[in-house]
């Protein structure tokens, strides 16, 4: 099976523990800001790696602490959530051919391309 029906067909949290997402964060020194979808896979509370937001349920409503910190995450992660639906407008993602690995720094130049497009 190749990455991409991989990903399309594995949760988001399932796909980053089968990847050790965690493990490559700590070991490079990194961190990520992470949507919904990844709520539990960091459960280190004293050194967070992965931070997400806040969920609110029918009867946990969000404090307004609450809701201000997933407004901070949301204005962090709009960038890159913009840049991944350009290039997936583009389709330039289905026309890759290429090692997972070597396509990250392809990925990377891309996402700032467009981000200078899109600000322009």
């Amino acid at each position: 099976m190749d990455i991409r029906s991989r990903l399309r067909s594995t949760l988001d949290n399932t796909a980053a523990r089968h990847d050790h997402i965690l493990a490559h964060l700590r070991a490079a020194g990194l961190g990520a800001l992470a949507d919904l979808g990844f709520r539990c896979l960091d459960n280190d509370i004293r050194d967070p790696v992965i931070v997400t937001g806040f969920a609110a349920t029918r009867t946990h409503k969000l404090t307004p602490g609450q809701k201000a910190a997933n407004r901070v995450l949301a204005i962090g992660r709009a960038p890159v959530e913009h840049g991944f639906a350009h290039l997936k407008n583009w389709r330039i993602l289905t026309k890759l051919r290429t090692d997972p690995g070597r396509a990250t720094h392809l990925l990377r130049a891309l996402l700032v391309l467009a981000n200078l497009e899109v600000n322009r």
